[in-house]
């Protein structure tokens, strides 16, 4: 009789991850999931997946994502499409406009917080959108 473990495998997980030592300026955009353990200034785009600010993650950035979850000290407005985490050892002072919103004891909020439904949100980009519009239409004239 063989009695060998079964092994249970799911999906693995894409994720990037910047690490410790690393400084990025500019603007972060992708489509996977990312972990920050190192600094990022300016501006984070990863739309469809999580961003994970970890312990060591210092960023002076808006972040725009599915779910972002901060154990690090972040700087700027967040911008959820499902849910914001903030972990004991996390610090936010920013604006946050989220669906779901999470704020461990402990952790620190400096900034105003705007829990939205889905179609509130997506009717927000869609006027934004529209609003942008007219305005390059005119700087393209000028």
């Amino acid at each position: 009789m063989n009695a060998s473990p079964v092994k249970t495998v799911g999906a693995p997980m894409e994720q990037a991850t910047i690490g410790r030592s690393l400084v990025i300026k500019g603007e972060v955009t992708g489509s996977e999931s990312l972990y920050i353990d190192g600094r990022i200034e300016g501006t984070v785009n990863i739309a469809e997946n999580r961003v994970t600010i970890g312990r060591n993650g210092v960023v002076n950035a808006n972040v725009s994502a599915r779910e972002v979850v901060i154990m690090g000290k972040v700087t700027g407005n967040i911008q959820c499409t499902d849910r914001l985490d903030i972990r004991g050892e996390g610090t936010l002072t920013g604006d946050v406009i989220t669906q779901r919103i999470s704020v461990e004891d402990g952790a620190v909020l400096k900034g105003s917080v705007q829990v939205r439904s889905a179609e509130q949100q997506k009717n927000d980009r869609a006027g934004q959108a529209k609003a942008a519009e007219p305005a390059k239409a005119m700087g393209a004239n000028a």
